[in-house]
């Protein structure tokens, strides 16, 4: 069979619009995830006990079942649960937030455990509060660190919205299944879908890079 340039030319506009939504997704997601992920990782480092076995619960939850449990779970069972209905949209991005929060606890924890208690000691002795050694001493030493694994995770998060197709959101994967269910031109549909996978994470991973030069990572 030869390869049909024309098909990906038709197909382009709904792609785009696909990966268009799919960044969306993402972004929305992973600055939720930031921020849950920031609180639940500090909760572990510094958390006194109930405050670090909860956040260790929640972690080991959700790296324990894979994304597309946690997104079926939100978008069919919450529902029920709690009566409330949930629109694919308001669900994916959930799913991103919850699981990426996880894994993001865990280098958070990581990265400010990794700093020589001696900054955290000198901090407190010149009279400061605890917040503001974590804040102003610690913090920028481990937000070095956690630069590689941060954008590690987003790449994985962005790749993660894939499976949303299984609750009927129009990300770039539902998109070219649904315009090779019609013209039946897998190879360049799904070629033109991977290349646009790559493109996205071929960026994040260049930001990336160009950022941790410029942090100058210790």
């Amino acid at each position: 069979m030869d390869f049909d340039w024309t098909v990906i030319a038709d197909a382009l506009p709904a792609l785009l619009n696909g990966a268009r939504l799919t960044i969306l997704i993402a972004l929305a997601g992973l600055v939720g995830g930031l921020v849950v992920g920031f609180i639940a990782g500090l909760m572990r480092a510094y958390g006194n006990t109930p405050l670090s076995a909860i956040a260790f619960g929640y972690i080991e939850l959700i790296r324990g079942t894979p994304i597309v449990v946690q997104v079926m779970f939100i978008y069919f069972a919450l529902p029920v649960l709690a009566e409330v209905r949930v629109n694919p949209m308001t669900a994916a991005i959930t799913a991103i937030v919850v699981n990426a929060g996880a894994y993001i606890a865990e280098i958070v924890r990581g990265a400010f455990l990794s700093v020589h208690k001696g900054l955290k000691e000198a901090g407190l002795a010149l009279g400061l509060p605890m917040w503001k050694v974590l804040v102003y001493v610690i913090g920028p030493v481990a937000f070095r660190r956690m630069i590689p694994p941060l954008g590690n995770q987003f790449i994985v998060s962005l790749k993660d919205t894939s499976l949303f197709i299984v609750i009927g959101v129009g990300e770039l994967t539902r998109q070219g299944q649904e315009i090779m269910a019609a013209n039946f031109r897998a190879v360049e549909i799904w070629t033109a879908v991977a290349v646009l996978y790559l493109i996205m994470t071929g960026t994040l991973t260049l930001i990336l890079r160009i950022t941790e030069k410029r942090m100058r990572i210790l």
